[in-house]
């Protein structure tokens, strides 16, 4: 009997390292995946933000969800307020296009566990008109909020609020009507 049990703790002994090397390789991996996440996700927006700088708001719809919310900053502008749903947000992204506003993804922040991510970024816009008159500069930060991969809340703050509206001023001058 005490041979046997012996034995068995050997075996078990003889387990312990290859046990610590899996679970070593699978924290490894599960760390480096969550170092690569915030590239990956970088990545995919640059790509849906060209898209949108081209006139297609569609990729980036595609990541809200459907009764996802977008917060913008309160003011006399087509941009103003809450637009909930898929509706409201392409609502807003076509005012993006139409205005000839152009962006860029400067950095991206991710903080959370991957079916309930929170993302920060840092995002600049710019618009021209077709002289070639900058109309428009702002810096902004976007909070949004995801669960499962798709955005449910997204709030954008900026430098400056009162920029937003002399882009209005300046696209109503130029006969740029708000989209419906």
């Amino acid at each position: 009997m005490l041979l046997a049990h012996r034995s068995r703790s050997r075996s078990r002994d003889a387990d312990r390292p290859a046990l610590w090397l899996a679970a070593s390789a699978g924290a490894a991996g599960a760390i480096a995946a969550r170092a690569l996440l915030p590239r990956v996700l970088m990545v995919k927006v640059r790509r849906d933000v060209r898209a949108l700088n081209a006139g297609d708001y569609e990729r980036l719809l595609a990541s809200f969800a459907d009764g996802a919310v977008l917060h913008f900053n309160d003011g006399e502008h087509r941009w103003a307020g809450e637009h909930r749903g898929k509706a409201a947000i392409a609502a807003f992204l076509r005012n993006f296009v139409a205005a000839g506003l152009q962006g860029e993804m400067r950095e991206l922040f991710v903080a959370g566990p991957l079916w309930r991510l929170t993302l920060i970024a840092r995002f600049d816009d710019a618009a021209h008109d077709r002289a070639g008159e900058e109309l428009y500069r702002n810096r902004t930060v976007l909070l949004a909020r995801t669960r499962w991969g798709r955005i449910v809340s997204q709030e954008d703050f900026y430098e400056d609020t009162k920029r937003i509206d002399v882009l209005e001023a300046r696209l109503t001058e130029r006969g740029v009507a708000p989209s419906a």
